[in-house]
């Protein structure tokens, strides 16, 4: 069977319109992607911003997760206050003895670091950062 050039040019010819169409309507500006021009500038922002002064909430004697969870949005890490050097897996089975900042305290660094100890153990003494 042989191909005749109308049977190729008739589908090349509508594949080839529609590239037209679209390409026709992303230089009309019908892009799905938004008007960049309509946003302010970062810089505009920025010069309007104000520092923000975080306190580190006293959650001392707290359960860990909670702990965490209050403080959503924060950087959060957890150390083992009895010196063992155990992994936090589950926040909700670790008790808080202390943090760095403490209680109170501005917070100038992330992440925070909540001293922590497993609810089966006493928080050791000093463990208050």
């Amino acid at each position: 069977m042989a191909i005749t050039g109308t049977t190729v040019t008739a589908p090349l010819r509508a594949v080839l319109a529609a590239a037209v169409v679209c390409a026709a309507a992303s230089a009309c500006g019908t892009s799905p992607e938004p008007d960049r021009r309509a946003l302010p500038s970062a810089s505009a922002a920025d010069s309007a911003a104000r520092p923000v002064t975080a306190v580190m909430p006293d959650v001392t004697g707290g359960n860990a997760l909670r702990a965490q969870e209050q403080m959503d949005g924060t950087q959060v890490r957890f150390e083992d206050a009895t010196g063992k050097d155990r992994e936090v897996v589950d926040p909700q089975a670790w008790r808080v003895c202390g943090s760095r900042p403490g209680a109170n305290q501005r917070i100038t660094s992330y992440p925070v670091t909540l001293l922590v100890a497993p609810t089966t153990e006493s928080c050791p003494d000093g463990a208050s950062g």
